[in-house]
C-alpha cells in the first residue's frame, strides 16, 4: 500500500502465453516415382536397390542384372543416412525400391535424389507389405501375418537359384540360404522380398522368356563399401566392444540400460551427450580411410603431449556445457523458447529472465525498451506522489489510499474498506468510478487515474511486447545461422571423442599405431584393453602376422592356457586402430583391415530356426566366403560341435582353403584349437603362410602351471587331468581317465572297472576246476543243477 508517506509497489500479474502444438505429418512423393510398377517393356541392364531405414539402422540389397547378383549389405547404423548416400553413389542404381510406409528422413533423402540434375534414378514406392509386416493384437485377437524375415526367405526360396540342386528339400535350401546371406539382419531380409517381387514383376533380364522361367540369381555376394569395415553382430558381442547391463538402481530398471565392461565403456569419457553419441558411431562405422585415422590420431596425440595439458584441461571443461542445440532450434522454429533454452546457448547475465520467468533484454539494447524500463523504475516514487494529492480530495474518514498499476486494466486508486460500507450502495464516492472489491480494499477509477492511463499506458505489457518482439528477432538470426551451429555442434562432438581417447590412452599407457595401407600387423607387447584392468598382473604378447611371415596362425595348449584371451586382444587391438583410437601394446604397425570375422561363440537363436553346429557353420561360412587378403579371421575351437573326425576334417578342410590361397589373397587368420591331430596327423598343406604357436606351461610336481607366454611350436599335450585337478574333479576319476586315456592312444583294450581283472579270473576258473574235480559224481545227495548254477554260470559271465 502507498499512503502519506508509505509506499507499495505496483502490482505486476504476469500471464503465461501458451500456444498449442500440433504434430505435422509429411508425405514427400518424388519425382520420376512409380507406384507399384508392372511395367511391360524390355528393361535395359542397370542395378535395382532395394531399401529399407527404421530406427537409425538401414537395411539395403540390389541386383546387378548385368552379371546376376544379389548383393546385400547386412544392418547397419546409419543415423543421418551418409551410408545410405555412400552405396548409392557407388553403385549408381537404376532404380531405388522403398516401402510407401517409410521414415521421413528416407523420404526426405530420395526427394533430394530426385533434385539433381545429373542423377535421377526411378523411385519405385512398394506396400509395406510387400516387404513384409509384423503381427499386431487387435481387441485381444492376434492377427496372423507373415513375418518381414519370412517374406524374404519364402521369396528366396522360389526365387531362380541355379546353383541350387533340385532334389534338395525346403529345410536343406533353407539351411544353405542362411550361410549365403546374415539372416539375423532383418531389415536386410525385407529388402531382399522386395526386390525379388520388383524383379519377378518387371521380368528383368527374361522379358522374351516364359512366364514359369524367374529372373536367375547366380551368385549371393556380401556388399561393404570401399572406406568401411565389415563387422557382424556376433564379433562385437564376443570381443565385448559393447555390453549393455541392467541399471543397479531399482528406479531406473524400467528406465534403460547402462553400459557394463566393454570397450566402449572404458573409452567413452566424453562430457557431453553428443560426444558419446558420435563415439558409437565410430565404434560401429570402424574405417579404412587413412586420411581420417591419421587426423584423428593427430589429435589424440596432441592432447597426450605433456605441454598441452593446460589446454586439455580447459576444452573438456568447456565441453560439459554443450546442451541440446537441435532440440533448441526445434523450440526457436515453434517459439516455445524458455529461458534455460537461452543459457544452454549463451552464457550472460541471466537473473532478471530467471526472476521474472521470461525473456528479458539487458540495457543498452533497444532504446525503447530502456525509455520504458526508466519510466517504470519511477514509476513508486510517482504514484506515492499522486495519493498523497488524491488523499486530500478524499473523505477525511479514509485514513489512507495508493494508486495502483495493474496490466492489462491501469492504473488505480485503492482505498481501505471502512466499517460503514456494508452495501455496494455504500461504495460508491463522489468522483470516484468504482471498480472492484478485492480483500478488504476497494479500487476506484478517477480523473487522475485516467490521465495517467493515457500519458504512461500499459507500461509492463509494452515492455514485454517489445522484448518479445527483440526476441523474435534474435531467434530468426539463430535459426538463419542453425546449419553454422550444427557445424560447431558437430566439431564439438568430434572433439570430445578424440579427448576421450586421449585421456583413456594417458589412463591406461597405450600408443599410438602405425597405420599402413598394407597388409600385415606386427604387435610388440600386446596386452588386452579390458583384461588387463581386472588382472592385478597381465602378460603381454607379440604378433607378427604378413606374407612373408606367415598370415595363418595355428595357436594350440592346454585349456585356461590364454588363447581365446589372445584372439580378442588382437581383435580389439586391430579395431581400436580402425577407430583412430591408441592401442594397449608397446608399439603396433597395423594394415587397414577391411573386415573382422570371428568363429568364437557358439550362439542358439531361436528366431533363426538353426542347430548351434549349424550357426557355427554359418559363420564359418561367412569368413571363407567374405574374408580377403586384408581381412582378420578369428576361429576359436571350431568343430567341437559335432562328432570327432567331422570335427577335424571340417577344420582342417578350412584352414586349408586358406593356405591353397596366394599370400595376398589369404586373410588374417588366427585359429585356437584342442584338436592336436590336426598338426600331429599332418592334416595341413606345407605352407610358408602356416605358423604354429602355443603357450608355455610348467609342470611342478602334479600341477601345472601356466605362464601365459606365447612361443614356436606345437603343444603335445592338453594336459586335460591336470586341469581336471584344478577343477576339483576326484583324484580317483581323473586317474581313471588317465589309465583309460593311455590305453586308448597305445591302442590296447580298455576293460570295464565294474569287472574283476585277468588275475580274479584265472584265480576263480582255478577254483572252479579244482572244486570240479573234488566232486564224487556217485553222491545221491549231489545237486548237479545246483552246482552249475551257484559255481560255474557266475565264472562265465565273466
Amino acid at each position: 500500500m502507498i499512503s502519506a508517506g508509505q509506499r507499495e509497489k505496483p502490482e505486476i500479474r504476469q500471464g503465461n502465453m501458451d500456444r498449442a502444438t500440433g504434430a505435422e505429418e509429411r508425405v514427400i512423393t518424388p519425382q520420376a516415382t512409380s507406384f507399384q510398377g508392372d511395367e511391360d517393356e524390355e528393361e535395359s541392364p542397370g542395378v535395382y536397390l532395394s531399401v529399407l531405414a527404421q530406427k537409425e539402422q538401414v537395411g539395403l540389397s540390389f541386383y546387378d542384372s548385368r552379371d546376376y547378383v544379389l548383393h546385400y549389405m547386412p544392418d547397419v547404423a546409419d543415423n543421418n543416412l551418409q551410408i545410405l548416400s555412400k552405396v548409392i553413389q557407388e553403385v549408381s542404381p537404376k532404380v531405388i525400391i522403398t516401402s510407401a510406409k517409410q521414415e521421413y528422413s528416407i523420404a526426405q533423402f530420395i526427394k533430394n535424389l530426385g533434385c539433381n540434375p545429373d542423377y535421377k534414378p526411378e523411385v519405385v514406392v512398394y506396400l509395406n507389405s510387400d516387404f513384409g509386416r509384423t503381427c499386431n493384437a487387435t481387441s485381444g485377437a492376434l492377427i496372423s501375418a507373415i513375418s518381414g524375415p519370412e517374406v524374404g526367405k519364402q521369396r528366396l526360396l522360389a526365387a531362380n537359384l541355379p546353383f541350387l540342386s533340385p532334389a534338395m528339400t525346403e529345410k536343406e535350401k533353407m539351411s544353405f540360404l542362411s550361410s549365403c546371406l546374415s539372416f539375423d539382419s532383418v531389415l536386410m531380409l525385407r529388402t531382399v522380398g522386395a526386390l525379388l517381387k520388383c524383379l519377378d514383376r518387371r521380368r528383368v533380364g527374361v522379358e522374351l522368356e516364359d512366364s514359369s522361367v524367374g529372373v536367375p540369381i547366380l551368385q549371393f555376394r556380401m556388399y561393404t563399401l570401399n572406406d568401411m569395415v565389415y563387422i557382424d553382430r556376433d564379433t562385437y558381442s564376443v570381443l565385448q566392444i559393447f555390453k549393455s547391463e541392467l541399471h543397479p538402481s531399482v528406479y531406473k530398471l524400467q528406465s534403460g540400460e547402462k553400459e557394463g565392461l566393454s570397450l566402449f565403456g572404458i573409452l567413452n569419457r566424453c562430457k557431453s551427450k553428443f560426444g558419446s553419441k558420435l563415439l558409437r558411431k565410430w565404434f560401429l562405422q570402424p574405417t579404412r580411410d587413412i586420411t581420417v585415422l591419421h587426423r584423428r590420431q593427430e589429435v589424440v596425440q596432441f592432447f597426450t603431449t605433456p605441454r598441452n595439458l593446460d589446454t586439455f584441461r580447459i576444452l573438456q571443461s568447456c565441453l560439459r556445457n554443450i546442451r541440446s542445440i537441435p532440440t533448441l532450434l526445434h523450440r526457436m522454429a515453434l517459439s516455445h523458447t524458455k529461458v534455460n533454452d537461452w543459457q544452454s546457448l549463451y552464457k550472460v547475465d541471466f537473473e532478471s529472465s530467471v526472476a521474472e520467468n521470461r525473456f528479458t533484454i539487458k540495457p543498452n539494447v533497444d532504446p525503447a525498451v530502456d525509455e520504458k524500463k526508466r519510466r517504470m523504475m519511477g514509476l513508486p516514487d510517482f504514484l506515492t506522489e499522486v495519493a498523497r494529492t488524491e488523499l486530500e480530495h478524499l473523505d477525511s474518514r479514509i485514513p489512507s489510499c495508493c494508486v495502483i498499476y495493474i496490466p492489462l486494466i491501469g492504473f488505480l486508486l485503492s482505498i481501505p474498506r471502512l466499517p460503514s460500507m456494508v452495501q455496494k450502495e455504500d461504495f460508491e464516492i463522489d468522483g470516484l468510478d468504482f471498480m472492484f472489491l478485492s480483500g478488504e480494499r476497494l479500487h476506484y477509477r478517477s480523473e487522475k487515474t485516467k490521465g495517467l492511463d493515457d500519458l504512461l499506458g500499459d507500461l509492463h505489457c509494452d515492455i514485454r511486447d517489445l522484448e518479445t518482439s527483440v526476441m523474435t528477432q534474435l531467434q530468426n538470426v539463430v535459426l538463419q545461422r542453425s546449419s553454422c551451429l550444427y557445424k560447431v555442434l558437430s566439431l564439438c562432438a568430434e572433439l570430445d571423442c578424440l579427448i576421450a581417447m586421449a585421456l583413456a590412452s594417458q589412463e591406461y599407457s597405450y600408443s599410438c599405431p602405425t597405420v599402413m595401407p598394407h597388409s600385415s600387423i606386427r604387435l610388440s607387447q600386446s596386452r588386452h584393453p579390458l583384461l588387463e584392468l581386472c588382472c592385478p598382473v597381465f602378460v603381454s604378447n607379440p604378433l607378427v602376422s604378413s606374407d612373408t611371415e606367415g598370415k595363418v596362425k595355428v595357436l594350440t595348449g592346454p585349456n585356461s592356457s590364454g588363447k581365446s584371451i589372445y584372439l580378442k586382444q588382437v581383435g580389439l587391438i586391430v579395431f581400436m586402430a580402425l577407430i583412430g583410437s591408441d592401442v594397449p601394446a608397446k608399439e603396433a604397425e597395423i594394415g587397414l583391415v577391411d573386415g573382422i570375422f570371428t568363429r568364437m561363440q557358439s550362439r542358439e537363436s531361436v528366431s533363426v530356426g538353426l542347430s548351434t553346429f549349424m550357426i557355427d557353420l554359418n559363420q564359418m561360412a561367412y569368413a571363407l566366403k567374405g574374408s580377403t587378403g586384408n581381412s582378420l579371421v578369428l576361429i576359436d575351437e571350431f568343430g567341437k560341435g559335432t562328432n570327432t573326425v567331422d570335427g577335424l576334417s571340417l577344420l582342417a578342410a578350412c584352414i586349408s582353403d586358406w593356405l591353397n590361397r596366394s599370400a595376398d589373397q589369404c586373410p588374417h587368420v588366427l585359429l585356437a584349437t584342442n584338436f592336436h591331430s590336426l598338426l600331429q596327423l599332418d592334416l595341413l598343406p606345407s605352407s610358408p603362410l602356416l605358423s604354429l604357436l602355443t603357450f608355455e606351461t610348467a609342470i611342478d610336481g602334479e600341477d601345472l602351471v601356466f605362464l601365459y607366454q606365447l612361443k614356436e611350436g606345437i603343444c603335445q599335450s592338453s594336459y586335460a587331468a591336470n586341469i581336471a585337478k584344478l577343477a576339483g574333479v576326484p583324484t580317483e576319476l581323473v586317474h581313471r581317465g588317465i589309465e583309460v586315456s593311455e590305453l586308448y592312444r597305445t591302442g590296447k583294450t580298455i576293460k570295464r572297472i565294474d569287472r574283476p581283472t585277468n588275475d580274479q579270473h584265472n584265480i576263480k576258473c582255478h577254483s572252479m576246476v579244482e572244486k570240479f574235480l573234488s566232486l564224487d559224481l556217485e553222491d545221491p545227495s549231489l545237486d548237479l543243477q545246483h552246482y552249475m548254477k551257484e559255481v560255474v554260470l557266475p565264472v562265465s559271465e565273466y
